[in-house]
């Protein structure tokens, strides 16, 4: 038996609205950090939203044309809509090595290896949030946005990526606070992949990235 066999993978075609979405995440990650369930990776999309994470700025909110919800997330504004994929991951640390560094890097690493499956180069940048890759005028352009919470020692939120969303909605914030450069999806640069397809693709790297997060280890408290 693999690590992943003993989680709950749920993949939803349908659009699950986000408070509902934090409603099922807030619940599950205390019951997983109670012991009442088993860890979760949850794959979905959203209706047209802004989120606000605790670090977002009013300023950067220009144009809240959807609705604006708190997520409770580190990070600042982040849209999420059609044509986006969401991995909400919830994951028992106390389990797994407790550095928290260490599980953003794996999962952003988890994200940047599935984009490369379809030809993607996508890399992390020094000093800015999320997954970067070249727009199709060469800039570089966001294409995947990171956004975690730990309590308990259980994960909450994740990753979100750009397969075909309407960029025009992005216009509404400053996305993550970042305002020198763009987004972009896989779209935009010519790549036509389904939500099936990536779910795939991300899934067949599971256990890899399960095996990036460790063994148990002495705790960082700080981090929680």
């Amino acid at each position: 038996m693999t690590a992943a066999d003993s989680l709950e993978i749920r993949q939803d075609a349908a659009q699950v609205p986000y408070r509902a979405a934090l409603a099922v995440m807030d619940a599950r990650n205390a019951a997983i950090a109670a012991g009442e369930a088993g860890e979760l990776v949850w794959l979905l999309e959203h209706p047209p939203v802004y989120t606000a994470g605790t670090s977002a700025d009013p300023a950067e909110l220009l144009d809240p044309r959807f609705e604006v919800v708190e997520a409770g997330r580190g990070g600042r504004y982040t849209y999420h809509g059609p044509g986006q994929r969401i991995g909400y991951v919830l994951l028992d640390l106390r389990q797994r090595s407790r550095d928290v560094r260490r599980f953003v890097h794996a999962l952003e690493g988890w994200v940047i290896a599935t984009l490369g499956d379809f030809g993607v180069d996508a890399w992390r940048a020094d000093g800015r949030i999320g997954i970067w890759t070249r727009g199709p005028d060469g800039r570089e352009a966001k294409i995947g946005a990171i956004g975690v919470r730990i309590r308990r020692w259980v994960t909450m939120h994740g990753f979100s990526v750009n397969l075909a969303p309407d960029l025009a909605d992005f216009g509404g914030i400053v996305p993550c606070g970042i305002e020198e450069y763009g987004v972009t999806s896989l779209k935009a640069l010519g790549i036509a992949v389904s939500t099936e397809a990536w779910d795939r693709a991300l899934l067949a790297r599971l256990e890899a990235f399960l095996a990036e997060l460790g063994e148990p280890s002495g705790a960082q408290e700080d981090h929680v």
